[in-house]
């Protein structure tokens, strides 16, 4: 994963409109890692939003209801990368989960998504509820990516573990 990681660290994945998808267990360091990834990319003058998925989709969502849907995405595709952070954490109902597949198919081959999730692609139906739509956000982002996986144990609850040893 190091190899992977040094590698996104110049940018050239921006470039290219692939994505970065982070996998793991709770706690793992997903957030932290798309995180030091993107600050290391806003140094070399890249463009990026970190916003958490439920925020997101709230936000895209009350623009679709207000009818500004594509003037908000016009204005997201100006970043080289949106980091989605916890994408499936949250239950989201079927309305807010199709304005989020809106944004993934609006940057498929046009900018880069970085996404942190604890769910494998396996329950992505859990996200985007049924199986067609599933299919076709999880096509688009994988179609063009590098996936890293944390699976290590929780840093919170190792964390725990020795504070109260002491």
């Amino acid at each position: 994963m190091v190899a992977n990681v040094n590698a996104l660290l110049d940018g050239s994945f921006l470039d290219r409109a692939e994505n970065v998808l982070a996998f793991g267990n709770p706690g793992s360091g997903k957030t932290h890692l798309l995180c030091a990834i993107g600050q290391e990319l806003i140094y070399r003058g890249r463009r990026i939003r970190f916003m958490p998925c439920s925020l997101l989709v709230q936000q895209l969502l009350l623009a679709k209801q207000n009818l500004r849907l594509p003037q908000v995405l016009k204005k997201l595709s100006r970043y080289d990368a949106i980091i989605i952070n916890d994408i499936g954490y949250v239950e989201q109902n079927r309305e807010e989960m199709e304005v989020l597949f809106i944004l993934l198919a609006d940057r498929y081959d046009r900018g880069s998504v970085m996404i942190s999730s604890n769910l494998p692609f396996s329950k992505w139906d859990r996200i985007f509820k049924d199986h067609m739509t599933t299919a076709a956000a999880i096509d688009r982002v994988v179609h063009h990516s590098i996936i890293l996986e944390t699976n290590l144990p929780s840093y919170r609850l190792e964390q725990s573990k020795r504070s109260k040893k002491q």
